[in-house]
């Protein structure tokens, strides 16, 4: 059973973080037909009339309407595209001026994307890119996905990204084609270089998790820092922008999905806006 106590990176505690995480997963799946998640889903096949002990989320709403009798959707066996969440873990990741941080972000995320993608009957998988050392295989149980989200909130942190490497390292040990879902504030230098070389057999999608101090929109003027990753110092002020802001063109004219998040604005509609896109995409090719 998790610790009910908030973490320092999340003011949340575990009851609440689980609350949260399933209304992020009916938000992202409200008013959507198709699903976000390419090759996923169940196949239809035909519609049929209503019988007792039908499932009420299979009924077809058109074809009822239309015949004035209940028909349910018959579909064929699950298309079962796994889902893998690559979650930084980094300790970039847990600095920043905002409450809560990119890396409690980032497992809110995790956690709405896996029960939403289960709910389209893909099993998901979560594995950490820093230190943490955390790998799951993709599953189908919702209890284990959540089992998972809690190590991920109690995870150490700390060191340099490894997004780059953990990205290499996982290609040839997957055989299937797969989603690989990247969420991080992409600072290791050779993330996208591996991102780009996983999307050549795999579908990618990208969620770039920015501090508004990582674009200059710091109020304040000059300050001394300390690099969370090398732990070397430095001197700046609060309208320097760091690097990353091309990634997002690199990935895109690579044919990934990506979105940029700053935390400072509203996450949750942002994301919905991408995924409901997505899924359109998706329903029109």
């Amino acid at each position: 059973m998790p610790d009910d106590a908030p973490l320092a990176d999340d003011p949340l505690d575990a009851r609440q973080f689980e609350i949260v995480v399933r209304r992020l997963a009916d938000a992202l799946a409200y008013g959507q037909e198709s699903s976000p998640f390419l090759g996923a889903g169940i196949e239809y096949v035909q519609s049929r009339l209503y019988q007792n002990g039908d499932p009420v989320k299979f009924i077809d709403w058109r074809v009822t309407g239309r015949t004035g009798r209940f028909h349910v959707k018959e579909y064929e066996a699950p298309r079962q595209m796994p889902v893998y969440l690559l979650v930084d873990t980094s300790a970039s990741m847990r600095v920043g001026t905002c409450s809560p941080n990119k890396y409690a972000w980032a497992v809110r995320i995790a956690g709405g994307l896996a029960l939403a993608a289960v709910e389209h009957m893909n099993p998901v998988g979560i594995m950490s890119v820093g230190d943490c050392g955390l790998h799951h295989t993709p599953s189908l149980s919702r209890g284990s996905i959540m089992q998972w989200l809690h190590q991920l909130r109690k995870g150490s942190s700390g060191g340099g990204t490894s997004l780059g490497r953990k990205v290499r390292e996982l290609i040839p040990r997957v055989e299937q084609r797969c989603l690989f879902v990247v969420i991080s504030d992409l600072h290791d230098p050779d993330g996208v270089a591996a991102i780009k070389r996983m999307a050549q057999d795999h579908d990618c999608m990208v969620l770039h998790l920015e501090d508004p101090a990582e674009r200059g929109a710091l109020k304040a003027g000059f300050f001394r820092g300390v690099e969370a990753e090398t732990g070397k110092s430095f001197v700046t002020h609060g309208h320097r922008q760091f690097p990353g802001n091309g990634d997002g063109n690199q990935l895109a004219q690579a044919g990934i999905s990506y979105l940029h998040l700053p935390i400072d604005q509203p996450v949750v509609s942002s994301l919905r806006h991408f995924m409901k896109n997505r899924a359109g995409s998706a329903r029109r090719g």
